[in-house]
């Protein structure tokens, strides 16, 4: 079991950007089931994300996880213009079904990547025609600066050896498999269409070319 005083966690020959340290680790109850929760920081920018462990996942294949941005507007107050809170819901119900998996909540990923003032500029701009890619360039703001290099970081260093992805972000799956993390299967997150978000899943489909999968 890692713990904060283990050594740097970053494997040999990682890339600056997977580069992550470990800063702390405690049992962490929720209602969803008990989860060993580490912090690490990213050694390239001092961003700290929080992984949520269920089960013995080292040195195991396949394992059911999840790469969450953070979103405080939807995480935390169920927003509806996005599908973030109840993506975030569901995954970690489908861990605790399982009895094992990761979840990692990725910080300073708020409006992916632009941070909460300018997400709700962005929102402004959406209540005048725009959609959320158009209005983050109309912010002069890229339209998604996420990275998910310390990502693979940090399920290198749980030594999950592949994984079963929750998510409809291509990107996610892209990056995992170039750091040697392969994605074995997409395990589909099946949020309901509302009429406050279906511009910006769709905007996420046709820009981003996001998948998105129907709720039965």
């Amino acid at each position: 079991m890692l713990t904060s005083h283990d050594p740097s966690p970053a494997v040999d020959g990682a890339t600056n950007g997977e580069c992550v340290i470990l800063d702390a680790t405690a049992t962490l109850p929720t209602r969803y089931g008990t989860f060993t929760s580490y912090v690490f920081r990213v050694c390239e920018s001092g961003a700290e994300h929080l992984a949520l462990v269920m089960g013995d996942v080292a040195n195991q294949s396949s394992v059911l996880t999840r790469l969450h941005s953070e979103c405080l507007t939807g995480d935390v107050l169920g927003s509806y213009r996005c599908d973030c809170g109840e993506q975030l819901d569901l995954a970690l119900r489908y861990i605790a079904a399982e009895g094992c998996g990761v979840l990692l909540y990725l910080r300073g990923h708020e409006g992916r990547g632009i941070g909460l003032s300018n997400k709700i500029r962005a929102y402004a701009l959406q209540e005048q025609g725009r959609d959320t890619v158009e209005a983050n360039l109309d912010l002069g703001l890229p339209d998604d600066s996420r990275e998910y290099d310390s990502a693979a970081g940090i399920l290198r260093t749980l030594k999950v050896t592949s994984v079963r992805l929750m998510s409809n972000n291509p990107e996610k799956f892209d990056t995992l498999s170039k750091h040697g993390i392969p994605v074995c299967e997409r395990v589909a997150l099946a949020i309901p269409m509302r009429e406050e978000n279906e511009r910006y899943i769709r905007t996420k489909q046709v820009k981003f070319g996001h998948y998105f999968d129907e709720n039965e």
